[in-house]
């Protein structure tokens, strides 16, 4: 699990740094990176969806409160794709050299699929691997 986040880290890393360079991105960057991001998150998903939540809904009481949690996390899982689906797309597009005709929507855009995937490794380390006896000091 602290390998899955370390590589969405990274990949939110990668995604800030190209929103931070709008509209003159490294082309290549958008390239690597929309390549990457569709089938690192489906990996990542489908690992803690068959593995780390069965765990962590086991571990719990049976109270409907938390497993309203992993609920969430899975609703969260379907969110993150079509949201990196679309931004896939635009990063294949200034990767294949068209122009940024709103380089603060686009970052917009970035920011924000980036800042749900940050949010959502918060909340795993916070409360899901610890109460499967996962310790992530990040």
């Amino acid at each position: 699990m602290k390998r899955a986040h370390g590589e969405k880290l990274r990949l939110c890393d990668a995604l800030e740094k190209i929103a931070d360079t709008l509209p003159a991105a490294d082309r290549l960057k958008c390239i690597g990176v929309a390549n990457a991001i569709v089938p690192l998150l489906r990996n990542i998903h489908r690992y803690e969806e068959t593995v780390i939540f069965p765990a962590y809904e086991a571990a719990l009481t049976g109270s409907d409160a938390n497993l309203a949690s992993t609920r969430r996390l899975r609703a969260e899982h379907v969110e993150d794709e079509c949201f990196a689906g679309e931004v896939t797309e635009i990063l294949l597009a200034i990767g294949h050299g068209e122009t940024v005709e709103n380089a603060e929507a686009v970052g917009f855009m970035l920011r924000g699929l980036f800042e749900s995937l940050r949010r959502h490794i918060a909340f795993e380390r916070e409360h899901v691997l610890p109460m499967i006896g996962v310790v992530d000091a990040g």
